[in-house]
């Protein structure tokens, strides 16, 4: 059967073979290849600054592949922050906060040992805020969930294993002009920053909402209903 898809990786160069260790340990999945199905994305994750550069296209064989996609309905929101805030930890966390990141770590991450690519939510700076307001407790599961699904930021596949890698095919490199896509960077980062504002707003805490204190003290874990129950609200 025919399963091969088309990826895209945006950066400052041309990259016909990527490696996995190629990048830092502190990306949102730790080691790995990040890229989108989108071109238009990935030339605007291109350029990070006022320099133009390139949407590096390839050809992905996920025959054989294990492919962990955290938007499957199996998967709820506190995996994914889990993943990220294992590898990235906000800066000024207190002693209450860093608690609170080291409990979602070690209830609700997803073992990654064996697996070859991973799809889900991309943390630019406006969604790593997110995440960090939640471990502050200053926004529960259900707000949580519903900035996620604003979506502005895009979905990334991630090559997370050599067996991946071997499975790729380098196509061709298109050129991402600064002064087209870093202007749509900033613009996209700016209004998932004021959707979330609106979102959060406009979505009222009652009883049944779960901050991260409230999971702590209740010992939620990952396959409690309550979490689903937030999501889905």
């Amino acid at each position: 059967m025919d399963n091969k898809i088309t990826i895209y990786h945006g950066s400052k160069f041309i990259i016909e073979k990527p490696t996995l260790r190629g990048g830092k340990e502190t990306n949102d999945y730790g080691y790995g290849f990040y890229c989108t199905k989108e071109i238009e994305l990935a030339k605007e994750w291109a350029c990070p600054d006022n320099n133009d550069g390139y949407a590096n296209e390839y050809l992905l064989d996920l025959n054989g592949l294990k492919v962990l996609d955290l938007s499957n309905k199996k998967y709820n929101i506190l995996n994914w922050i889990a993943l990220l805030l294992q590898y990235r930890i906000p800066k000024g966390l207190n002693p209450n906060d860093e608690q609170a990141r080291e409990y979602v770590v070690k209830n609700f991450t997803l073992n990654l040992t064996d697996v070859d690519v991973i799809i889900g939510y991309r943390a630019d700076d406006s969604y790593f805020s997110f995440a960090r307001d939640f471990v502050k407790n200053n926004i529960t599961v259900k707000q949580l969930s519903k900035a996620m699904d604003l979506g502005a930021l895009g979905i990334q596949v991630v090559l997370h294993s050599e067996k991946a890698f071997n499975q790729l095919t380098y196509v061709k490199s298109s050129i991402a002009e600064n002064e087209t896509y870093y202007t749509k960077r900033v613009a996209r980062d700016l209004q998932a920053r004021e959707d979330y504002q609106k979102t959060t707003r406009n979505i009222k805490v009652d009883k049944d909402d779960l901050f991260i204190m409230d999971i702590i003290r209740q010992e939620v874990k990952n396959d409690d209903a309550r979490i689903q129950r937030n999501i889905l609200k």
